[in-house]
């Protein structure tokens, strides 16, 4: 009888272990990214607690600081560990990312967190957010800090399968007279509204 308990909840966790792959859009920028579990690789690893993934985001000056800036891709690779805070449908994660872009390097510490809005009589639904921080310490090439905070709205409107609407910020900033900022230092890469589909598998 213990078995089959301890074999159930292993296929319990399992079943909400996913990889996730995203693409988000506005009338001028297109970002695509996908996060691995990497407790689907590994048995030593916890399924659902330990993510590595990659971003690409084309971005558009009209969405910057400089409108006749002549951005070039923005690329990100990432390290997430989240876990569940007591059993009301939140999880708290802490990750860090490697982000660069032209001339610019930054590797940001930060936190997220999901939770599971407590209505699921119509469809299942999730509020999500992430602030990642990089100072001058962990800022290579031409960069100084770098800032990036969003929020997102998931609508679950198939299994596995999600409608996402949200806001990013993120702030390449930049050492004084260098990369796309005008006036000194600052500049704000990009900061808009986006929607669009969240898958797992």
């Amino acid at each position: 009888m213990l078995k089959k308990i301890t074999l159930l909840s292993a296929t319990a966790i399992t079943a909400f272990a996913m990889h996730t792959g995203e693409i988000n859009i506005n009338n001028k920028d297109l970002e695509v990214s996908g996060q691995f579990d990497l407790g689907q690789f590994n048995d030593a690893v916890e399924p659902n607690t330990m993510f590595v993934g990659a971003k690409f985001l084309n971005a558009d000056a009209k969405h910057s600081d400089n409108d006749n800036a002549n951005l070039k891709p923005y690329f990100e690779g990432n390290f997430l560990m989240m876990r569940p805070i007591g059993d009301k449908g939140m999880r708290i994660g802490m990750g860090a990312k490697v982000a660069f872009t032209q001339s610019y390097m930054a590797v940001p510490l930060g936190l997220q967190f999901a939770y599971k809005i407590p209505a699921n009589d119509f469809v299942p639904m999730y509020l999500n957010g992430e602030l990642y921080y990089a100072p001058s310490v962990l800022s290579f090439s031409d960069a100084d800090s770098y800032l990036e905070y969003r929020l997102s709205y998931d609508i679950e409107i198939i299994d596995n399968g999600s409608i996402t609407l949200g806001y990013r910020s993120l702030d390449t900033n930049y050492k004084a007279n260098k990369g796309y900022a005008v006036n000194g230092g600052d500049f704000t890469y990009n900061s808009y509204w986006y929607v669009g589909f969240k898958i797992g598998f």
